[in-house]
């Protein structure tokens, strides 16, 4: 099992605003410009982006990644687990309030991966979860 966590960034909205934004995946819609804006931070490695209310589809180098919401901390936590993904991962995002109208948040992934298979994912997944706390910083909610 390996564990991967971004550094915490702070957001300009209150707690609740913040999770009530990432609990309902279909508010993302209201952001996809954005979204496609930051495609060139990935690198050209986020292909296509597709979601409802409980999932979210990612295309990331001809891979199609499906995260579905599992569990909803009210305010504070959205946890995510993998579905057809090539290695069992969770992806959980935390949200703690630093004043009324300033929240922080953190991106934590959790995969089942063996040493040999760690070497080589170690650093693409440390990436991807600072881009993805990025890509969460910047919404505005």
């Amino acid at each position: 099992m390996a564990q991967f966590e971004s550094s915490v960034k702070h957001v300009p909205y209150s707690q609740e605003r913040v999770y009530n934004k990432l609990s309902d995946l279909n508010n993302i819609d209201s952001v996809r410009d954005r979204i496609e804006a930051m495609k060139d931070k990935f690198e050209g490695k986020l292909e296509d982006l597709s979601f409802d209310r409980d999932s979210l589809t990612i295309k990331v180098q001809g891979f199609n990644l499906t995260l579905r919401i599992i569990e909803r901390e009210p305010l504070k936590c959205i946890k995510f687990e993998g579905v057809q993904s090539p290695i069992p991962l969770n992806l959980w995002i935390q949200i703690l309030p630093v004043s009324e109208e300033e929240a922080k948040l953190k991106v934590t992934i959790r995969a089942e991966v063996n040493m040999f298979m760690k070497a080589m994912v170690s650093k693409p997944l440390q990436d991807g979860v600072e881009k993805l706390a990025d890509m969460l910083a910047m919404i505005p909610y």
